[in-house]
């Protein structure tokens, strides 16, 4: 078990003064299956009100306006967190019987439909429908298929954006982990299988000191569906463990995006981001 307490600062500095902003948080974890949320707060500045609710897919939603001058708008999400080491047992699930079980539920079936970020080219889907040729399970061909992806694509920073499609990054080969997860998304799907995007943290040392803190940053991963969710993260080519936190899930990145708003003025925006995680336990 880890307790971790993660701090994650953001928000955008614009190049001259705003008079108003309208803006959505996707930034506090809740308590799940593996993961028991301590303590959570959202700190926002310039000082707003805030309306918190659970969007349609289950992820915490901070909705709030700033309606006087501003030239910063800085958010501070602060959480502590236990996480326990996920079981991943083995599900024999036939590809008849996937097929029933996602027909009876509409959570399954809307995260068998591919975005646009999430759909894959050809070369993508006919790798996944290979794989799926010669697997006895679902199960067994979500897992290579994901392992495949991620060993496929370089993970380098500072190549694509948020904006970046799963064929643009499969182009180069290379994205960070939000393309390879949307890859792996569409590969899962266009076999069949159920996939959705999971947003979240993922501490980078696996033997942290207690007490230390480290630089992170947000991290994704996906969860399919064979009969249970089933996460992995094709990124780091590792199963969910006491080392990710989850935050939100959805059909892409465009589901659970941090944070996200309009403004009025006609002056430009700088994002910014920092995380910090410190391991308590």
């Amino acid at each position: 078990m880890n307790r971790l307490r993660i701090k994650h600062s953001t928000g955008f500095r614009y190049e001259g003064e705003v008079t108003a902003s309208y803006n959505e948080a996707r930034m506090l974890p809740a308590s799940s299956d593996g993961q028991l949320v301590l303590f959570s707060n959202l700190d926002i500045l310039p000082i707003s009100s805030q309306h918190s609710y659970v969007d349609y897919w289950g992820t915490r939603v901070a909705s709030f306006e700033i309606l006087t001058p501003h030239k910063e708008l800085a958010l501070t999400a602060t959480s502590l967190i236990e996480v326990r080491h996920r079981e991943h047992p083995d599900h024999e699930v036939s590809w008849e019987e996937l097929a029933g079980l996602v027909d009876a539920g509409t959570e399954t079936v809307e995260q068998l439909k591919q975005t646009r970020r999430t759909d894959p080219p050809v070369e993508v889907a006919e790798l996944a429908r290979e794989i799926r040729a010669r697997s006895e399970n679902p199960c067994d061909a979500a897992l290579e298929i994901s392992r495949t992806i991620g060993d496929a694509v370089e993970y380098m920073q500072g190549v694509t954006g948020v904006h970046t499609t799963a064929a643009e990054a499969w182009s180069g080969r290379r994205g960070v982990c939000q393309d390879i997860a949307h890859l792996t998304l569409g590969a899962l799907r266009s076999v069949g299988i159920p996939a959705r995007y999971i947003s979240g943290y993922l501490h980078p040392l696996p033997n942290a000191a207690i007490g230390q803190t480290v630089a992170g940053e947000s991290h994704a991963w996906v969860e399919w569906f064979c009969g249970t969710w089933r996460g992995f993260d094709p990124t780091n080519l590792i199963d969910i463990g006491d080392r990710h936190v989850a935050v939100g899930h959805g059909r892409d990145y465009n589901d659970v995006a941090p944070l996200r708003g309009v403004y009025a003025g006609s002056y430009g925006s700088q994002l910014f981001v920092k995380v910090e995680i410190t391991r308590e336990a």
